[in-house]
């Protein structure tokens, strides 16, 4: 499903559909429609040292680096294998694409007023796990996630200097003539025989 947001509802041809579902685990969450640019399939990400746990890395996506947030990790879950149903949902935040790792989207989908519940206060840990609303959709509950709160890992980022910081660590390339680069060359007419 490849869901793209141009940021105009006009377009949109069903208005009452604001919301994009996805799972993490067992539990059923979403987000707004309005915070997603597009749901993409996983692409090779680039791990970057001293960045948070949550944050798998960056990618090249549409000539943008984009940091990855692994939403399992980042909801205290364990770490799981990549499927035919994982899914990246590409959200807006402080206008720039921050990636979510979820394990499947499940629809776009509208709910009414009607359908809210009271965001339960869950104590420590609420300002990590970011629920913004709560809604009975189907039968099930629903979760509908706070993104500027579920990526501040990817705020507090900096992109450029962490890539930066990945280059200065890699070990330098090798010289084209053979040998490594500021090594002192040997000296000529000098046998080094013992």
């Amino acid at each position: 499903m490849i869901v793209k947001h141009s940021g105009q509802a006009s377009r949109r041809a069903d208005r009452s559909k604001n919301l994009v579902g996805f799972l993490v685990g067992s539990v059923q969450y979403a987000v707004s429609i309005f915070e997603v640019r597009e749901i993409i399939n996983p692409m090779p990400v680039v791990e970057l040292p001293h960045a948070p746990a949550v944050v798998l890395g960056v990618t090249d996506h549409r000539g943008e680096v984009v940091p990855i947030i692994d939403l399992r990790l980042r909801f205290g879950l364990e770490s799981s294998a990549r499927t035919r149903r994982t899914k990246w949902v590409v959200v807006e935040l402080d206008g720039r694409a921050v990636g979510l790792v979820v394990d499947a989207v499940t629809e776009v989908f509208g709910t009414t007023s009607a359908d809210e519940r009271a965001v339960p206060a869950l104590g420590r840990g609420d300002d990590v796990r970011g629920i913004a609303q709560v809604f009975n959709h189907g039968g099930k509950l629903v979760f509908v996630i706070d993104v500027a709160r579920v990526a501040a890992p990817a705020r507090g980022l900096d992109v450029d200097a962490v890539a930066m910081a990945a280059l200065s660590e890699l070990p330098p390339p090798p010289s084209p003539l053979g040998g490594t680069p500021n090594a002192p060359a040997p000296q000529r007419g000098k046998s080094r025989r013992p």
